[in-house]
């Protein structure tokens, strides 16, 4: 029987899912047409570190169920913990590019369509590093670790 927790999560995921569409169509929308900059390519470069980062703490989460489910808490801890660490160097360098695009490059979300679009969506993003249930938290991490990726490739690649 599947659980109300685990409805509730995949219809959340479902309509998050149908946000970030939203943004990430704007921000494709609106990409190249700010009549003043900077633009992407000039102050954006790749987030290597908290790409690595995110996306290995799907496997730390999956884990961390993987050590629940058989019995070894203490185990599951470590990977959560480990989870935790590798979030908060993701939201660290998150929070390193803002200072710098604001404090540097003069980028706020009131500069131009690509300020207001990119701090809408990866701020979106940034947002929803968060956690409940073990194993419901792990399906929703491997979902912001799968918008991470198209974000990634949206702003960084495309975009710049």
């Amino acid at each position: 029987m599947t659980s109300r927790g685990r409805v509730g999560m995949v219809c959340l995921i479902t309509a998050e899912a149908s946000l970030f569409a939203v943004f990430v169509v704007a921000y494709l929308y609106d990409l190249g047409k700010s009549l003043g900059g900077p633009s992407p390519g000039e102050v954006l470069s790749v987030p290597v570190l908290g790409t690595v980062c995110l996306l290995s703490s799907s496997v730390t989460v999956a884990l961390a169920v993987r050590a629940l489910q058989r019995g070894a808490v203490r185990r599951s801890g470590a990977w959560l913990l480990a989870t935790v660490l590798l979030a908060i160097v993701f939201l660290t360098g998150t929070a390193t590019e803002w200072w710098r695009l604001i404090t540097r490059d003069g980028v706020t979300i009131g500069t131009n369509l690509f300020g207001t679009t990119f701090y809408a969506l990866v701020g979106l993003h940034a947002s929803h590093v968060l956690a409940e249930r073990v194993e419901l938290v792990s399906w929703y991490w491997h979902f912001v670790d799968a918008v991470w990726v198209v974000v990634l490739t949206v702003v960084y690649v495309i975009g710049r």
